[in-house]
């Protein structure tokens, strides 16, 4: 409640005193507005500046992500601009680890690249058998042969599907005959795999392959 207060006589009246121009309301910035403004948009333009950073630092490594990857399945080259030397005349290497977690090994044959379609099974099916040209459902591992690398698996993903009309000649040829169940090992000379141009940055020109397939369905056909 507020107090009450009796009259003041004239000779008890306070005396006031005029400001100085200099003096401030307590508590009130000495700072000039114009200075303010000028912080502010130094900060709002920093922070702007920041978050289109990060954003192109977040596209710029989701494109090398999307661009780096070789789809064995459909045959389709890396678009990138990245070069790499020729693995011609260069010996297969055994499989260098890591491999994909679930992936089989990849049983090498170290010495020369293939000159011609390797294909041996290293488990018999016992379901249905893959003719030319049918649509398949298959998990994958592959590896090059001069570094022993895998460059591609679908291990740790989801099985690949798709017909073998629409992937590289190794596997065209190399996969009919297969039964639903079994595991192939295919070593795919250069010229039946990415050729004299290769799949750069993962795979190299005149690079052999080799590939262990497992294969889990076959598909009806298309229409």
């Amino acid at each position: 409640m507020p107090l009450r207060c009796g009259p003041v006589s004239p000779s008890q009246k306070p005396t006031r005193r005029t400001p100085s121009k200099s003096a401030r309301p307590l508590g009130q910035s000495r700072t000039k507005p114009w200075v303010r403004m000028v912080v502010v948009a130094v900060v709002v333009v920093l922070v702007v500046g920041t978050l289109v950073a990060l954003f192109a630092n977040n596209d710029s490594g989701s494109s090398k992500s999307s661009s780096s990857g070789t789809t064995a399945t459909t045959g389709t080259p890396a678009t990138t601009g990245a070069t790499m030397p020729s693995a011609a005349g260069k010996p297969c290497v055994a499989e260098a680890p890591p491999l994909p977690p679930g992936a089989p090994a990849v049983p090498v044959e170290v010495g020369p690249a293939p000159a011609q379609l390797v294909t041996k099974d290293l488990q018999v099916g016992t379901g249905e058998t893959v003719s030319a040209g049918a649509n398949i459902t298959v998990d994958y591992v592959g590896v090059s042969c001069s570094t022993g690398k895998v460059f591609d698996t679908s291990y740790g993903k989801q099985p690949a599907t798709f017909s073998l009309d629409g992937v590289i000649p190794g596997w065209t040829k190399g996969i009919p005959g297969m039964k639903v169940g079994g595991t192939r090992l295919l070593g795919i000379p250069a010229s039946d795999a990415y050729g004299a141009t290769g799949s750069p940055p993962v795979i190299a020109p005149d690079e052999a392959l080799w590939f262990v397939v497992q294969l889990k369905t076959i598909n009806p056909a298309a229409g």
